[in-house]
């Protein structure tokens, strides 16, 4: 376990192996590597890419390539290596959390809208986990480095809802299996409501489709080719019709990168407020009542609250189910489009 006094154990470098498919034939190597989702979701930018392949960190056929340039070839193997980034030194500051349930070694907490979870470039500081050090002090789990000390899963800047955090190693351990198996085997319910635009045209229904970084706006993911991709399955349930607007409530069978955000908006119902991913959806505020559209411009964010978390306790076994009401800022949407 990490201390304020003691040091991290040393990072290792991160190694990324793949094998190009009969389509990819002829790519370039840096955007072959800045395709792959597991690289996007480690959030290394295709200029970072390039500059450790001009370093010697990438393998084509098993022959050191420092040409990001170099067209690929049906069925070889290509691998980078990616060097440990400079441990970060967060420190404990002084940040209100709302905490719905702590014991030796676990906490849950509902996160606010503007929380970032992590330090991240331009986030350094004012984070969940600059929180989290402040109130666990030298219990919080170490094992997910200096930079992501407790952290199992987490939800994006402006997605509100349920969190669970690990206090000790024991408990890390146990919810990174439980995350990394999706539920399927190990109980895990994640359940989101999410304003969209339009009502689907299925009550209910599923989004098996792969995501991965965007071929083209790199800051953003997609609904890409399965050689490009991660699994990604949503399961979602219109819970009230609004007409223009539907709350629609979604359950998590993979966890990836804005996956609730990109499927919606990849079956044409983006979130209410998501810039990023419905941002061609902003003439539709028009059709609603001014009451409505007030409160869509007063959310400045995704309309994704994390409603449902339920998992096995990962060291007392004990059944663990949590819920969240919708936040002032959705519930009041939520109240505008009834009154229609």
């Amino acid at each position: 376990m990490m201390t304020p006094e003691s040091s991290p154990p040393e990072a290792s470098a991160t190694d990324f192996a793949f094998t190009v498919a009969p389509e990819e034939a002829g790519a370039r190597l840096d955007r072959f590597l800045a395709d792959r989702a597991e690289i996007a979701e480690a959030h290394i930018s295709r200029t970072r890419i390039k500059t450790l392949i001009e370093q010697g960190g990438a393998m084509v056929a098993g022959r050191v390539v420092d040409d990001a340039n170099r067209r690929l070839v049906g069925g070889e193997e290509v691998t980078l290596q990616v060097p440990p980034a400079e441990p970060a030194e967060p420190k404990g500051e002084d940040i209100a959390l709302n905490i719905v349930f702590e014991d030796a070694h676990l906490l849950v907490i509902d996160k606010p809208a503007g929380l970032v979870v992590h330090p991240a470039s331009g986030h350094e500081t004012g984070t969940l986990v600059n929180a989290l050090i402040a109130h666990c002090g030298d219990t919080l789990s170490g094992i997910g480095g200096v930079k992501k000390p407790g952290i199992v899963h987490r939800l994006d800047k402006d997605t509100t809802g349920l969190m669970v955090v690990a206090k000790t190693d024991a408990a890390h351990k146990g919810l990174s299996r439980l995350f990394e198996d999706h539920g399927r085997k190990l109980h895990l319910v994640r359940d989101y409501m999410a304003f969209v635009w339009g009502a689907p045209d299925r009550s209910r229904g599923t989004i098996d489709a792969p995501v991965g970084r965007h071929a083209t706006h790199r800051e953003r993911m997609a609904v890409v080719p399965a050689a490009r991709g991660r699994e990604a399955v949503t399961h979602f349930e219109t819970l009230e019709d609004f007409g223009v607007v539907a709350l629609v409530g979604c359950r998590l069978e993979t966890g990836r990168t804005h996956q609730i955000r990109v499927h919606m908006a990849h079956i044409g119902h983006p979130l209410i407020g998501d810039a990023t991913y419905g941002a061609g959806f902003k003439t539709k505020s028009a059709l609603l009542t001014p009451d409505a559209r007030a409160a869509v411009a007063a959310l400045g964010r995704q309309a994704l609250h994390a409603a449902t978390l339920g998992f096995e306790h990962p060291v007392t076994r004990e059944e663990m189910l949590f819920e969240s009401p919708l936040p002032k800022d959705l519930e009041l949407l939520r109240s505008a489009l009834a009154a229609r």
